[in-house]
């Protein structure tokens, strides 16, 4: 259940991914905090007429409290992405046949990708969240280019079949953001804003309060 061993003292709370994502992993060890990941084990699917925007956000908030209860004293991080075409949500493609139609449908578009980051004090049950928006546009693409990086990104886990922290960032015009993380998966900036106000700071020594 852990990807890095959780190595408690008297001046720390415990950190908990609510996420089996590798690429979140990735992100939150950028912190160099100590961290113990939870499978939110979760139904994400939206309900009717849910904004993407909303979604990602509420997803970031019910991941981390779904394993509360697994870790009462914890400080839980919950963390959803959406990709948004023009008000529609725009799922990962599972398979590479999904992946090109995708990326041949955005092409020349803009996606806004909504990440929702959520914090949450399972003792006190207070939740800080905050959403990081990433407006993407694609180039205009040629079905080779289209079907090169499928092949050697193979993005079947990815929003909108994109991974932008490889090859893919070569299938965008601009991408404009407040937190060049968000994109990946994780907003770091806002996620160790979220900390600070916990009484956790990355920066010192000790990383804890």
């Amino acid at each position: 259940m852990s990807a890095k061993t959780m190595q408690k003292n008297d001046h720390a709370r415990m950190l908990v991914l609510a996420s089996t994502s590798r690429y979140r992993q990735a992100l939150l060890e950028r912190l160099e905090l100590p961290f113990t990941v939870a499978d939110p084990e979760l139904d994400e699917t939206a309900p009717p007429g849910e904004a993407p925007a909303a979604t990602a956000l509420r997803l970031a908030e019910a991941k981390a409290c779904a394993v509360a209860l697994r870790f009462p004293e914890a400080l839980i991080i919950g963390s959803d992405q959406v990709a948004d075409c023009d008000g529609q949500p725009i799922g990962k493609p599972g398979n590479r046949a999904r992946a090109l139609a995708q990326l041949k449908a955005l092409s020349g578009r803009t996606v806004v990708f909504h990440t929702g980051v959520a914090l949450l004090d399972a003792a006190s049950g207070r939740c800080r969240s905050e959403r990081v928006d990433v407006a993407s546009t694609f180039r205009h693409l040629a079905d080779g280019e289209i079907e090169a990086y499928v092949d050697r990104e193979q993005p079947w886990d990815c929003a909108g079949g994109v991974k932008s922290e490889g090859i893919g960032i070569a299938l965008f015009e601009r991408i404009e953001s407040d937190d060049p993380t968000a994109l990946i998966g994780l907003p770091l900036i806002a996620l160790a804003r979220l900390l600070r106000a916990e009484g956790v700071q990355p920066l010192s020594s000790k990383g804890s309060r």
